[in-house]
């Protein structure tokens, strides 16, 4: 079973809430990444774990022809929903259904760490994307720089084993990402940040966003609900103000790449 098999019923297990609550807090990350891959009037853009078209919806407004391509079927249902002008395709990213050279700009904002083969995943964004595009990653940053670590380790911490991989920071410290599209054909040109705060109006909230999350859900085949509720509820306490609110902030790191 390839990655999108894995990926694609986790995420699309609480797709509205993602769409609705979560998703939106990338904004910034989006429009950095918007920006770094020169996209306006006339771009052919390919959004590649476009989960429920919050990106492809703000870059349509800015005059691209979108593309958007996501493993979970629901995500692609909102998707269509939200943007019936783009073409929205269910699949996996290591095997992309386009033509080579078919975009101007290809975007993985927050997905290529949930690739099974991240070089195959990276060569297929170099393959789609046109000799003269450019191909922009984006991920968390560094631990140091993003307050939502406490949440994934309360959740490392529920689990009765211990998870595989090197966690979602794996590809966050500088060079790793840039050495893995070197890898993956391409030419890292750049790099920059974004800070996309996250911020709910009380835990209930906090809690419905981030349970529609794949890690989330994979958490919940092997731990009680509300184990892993309050467990997560202790991690986020520090982080509550006066009012019930949390604020939680975060900087997203993305790489820019050409052929």
């Amino acid at each position: 079973m390839g990655s999108a098999g894995i990926q694609g019923p986790l995420w699309g297990q609480a797709a509205t809430d993602w769409a609705e609550r979560q998703e939106p807090m990338c904004r910034p990350l989006w429009e950095a990444m918007f920006k770094a891959a020169e996209i306006g009037p006339g771009t052919r853009l390919l959004d590649a774990g476009c989960g429920s078209a919050g990106a492809c919806v703000l870059a349509a407004e800015l005059g691209a022809t979108v593309s958007g391509l996501d493993a979970a079927s629901s995500m692609i249902d909102i998707s269509r929903r939200r943007l019936p002008q783009g073409d929205f395709h269910v699949g996996d990213m290591q095997e992309l259904p386009f033509e080579d050279t078919s975009f101007d700009a290809v975007l993985s904002a927050n997905s290529l760490q949930y690739t099974e083969d991240r070089v195959a995943a990276l060569r297929e964004l170099a393959r789609v994307c046109d000799a003269d595009g450019r191909v922009v990653v984006g991920l968390w940053s560094t631990a140091d720089k993003v307050e939502y670590r406490v949440v994934f380790q309360a959740v490392r911490d529920a689990l009765p084993a211990m998870p595989g991989g090197k966690g979602p920071f794996e590809l966050s410290e500088p060079g790793v990402l840039e050495e893995l599209i070197e890898r993956g054909g391409l030419k890292a040109l750049g790099s920059g940040e974004a800070a996309c705060p996250f911020e709910y109006p009380n835990f209930d909230a906090f809690w419905q966003a981030n349970v529609s999350a794949g890690p989330f859900q994979a958490a919940l085949r092997s731990v009680k609900v509300d184990e892993l509720k309050a467990a997560i509820r202790g991690a986020v306490l520090p982080h509550e103000r006066a009012d019930g609110s949390l604020h939680l902030a975060n900087d997203f790191r993305y790489v820019v790449a050409v052929h």
